[in-house]
């Protein structure tokens, strides 16, 4: 018995007639006509009430259909669980909560990997821990220490939030810092894809106006040419170029500094143990 038999008989329980089933399957109906012939050898029993021009399912039929549909079903299942387990043999999956941890950890795994590919995304907390007990991801960086048992867990870095000023901006002679209120209600150029700053940002400026932005390059001119606020942070800092004229003033709100843990699961831990090496002597 093949699966392609099976796939022909739902189909004709779907379609109704052989006609418009051959049609669906794009087969001629003299060849689904043998197929069924075949499958009814094979299960050593009659499926179909003949009449003149007309094919109906007994109740044979109707019982195998069902069943057809759950062998489908679970070879639907097996085929992608296999792909699932070999991608994941040449993939590694890295999740984290920020893009500023992804900048280093990328190339850092790349490099002890070459022969594997490496995806990222950027997703919660609770989803990153999800996805790594579920195998989703080989790596995740959250901004809390685990204490799980079957999870491994490594400090990586700190990120420190800075406003981001025009030079002519009242706030941008406050070289010492400035508190997040100070700058509550003000228009603020914010770009979209960052993370659970995103929703950090929104809640602690409620009454701030953000304009958001999708294009990382967009963004960056935003930031040399307009007069608006923006975010930046010591990890960006380091990873750019500069943002022209532009001073950077720290934030002294204890929730502006968030520190970076790298996740694994404990049986993971000897496959990653040079990046975790690097990370112990790097940070971030």
């Amino acid at each position: 018995m093949e699966l392609s038999q099976l796939e022909h008989l739902t189909a004709v329980a779907q379609y109704g007639t052989l006609s418009k089933a051959a049609e669906a399957l794009n087969t001629s109906q003299p060849v689904l006509s043998r197929t069924m012939q075949r499958l009814e050898e094979e299960l050593q029993v009659s499926l179909f009430d003949r009449q003149k021009n007309k094919l109906t399912l007994n109740q044979n039929g109707e019982l195998a259909v069902q069943c057809a549909g759950r062998v489908l079903e679970e070879a639907r299942r097996m085929v992608e669980q296999v792909r699932a387990f070999d991608r994941s043999r040449r993939t590694i999956s890295i999740g984290s909560c920020a893009p500023a941890p992804l900048w280093n950890l990328l190339p850092l795994v790349t490099q002890f990997f070459p022969d594997m590919t490496i995806s990222s995304e950027m997703k919660s907390g609770a989803a990153l821990l999800d996805g790594l007990r579920d195998g989703a991801y080989k790596l995740a960086v959250l901004t809390e220490e685990v204490g799980d048992g079957g999870l491994y867990c490594q400090r990586y870095g700190e990120e420190r939030l800075y406003l981001s000023l025009p030079s002519a901006h009242p706030l941008a002679n406050f070289q010492g810092g400035v508190w997040l209120k100070d700058i509550d209600g003000e228009r603020m150029l914010l770009h979209a894809n960052i993370g659970f700053w995103r929703e950090w940002a929104q809640r602690m400026l409620p009454s701030t106006y953000f304009l958001l932005q999708q294009n990382f390059e967009d963004f960056n001119e935003l930031i040399i040419s307009s007069v608006l606020p923006a975010f930046s942070s010591n990890v960006m800092m380091r990873n750019s170029n500069g943002n022209g004229p532009r001073v950077q003033v720290p934030i002294l709100d204890p929730e502006a500094h968030v520190t970076y843990y790298c996740v694994c699961r404990a049986e993971d831990r000897r496959l990653l143990a040079p990046v975790f090496h690097e990370i112990a002597e790097r940070g971030l």
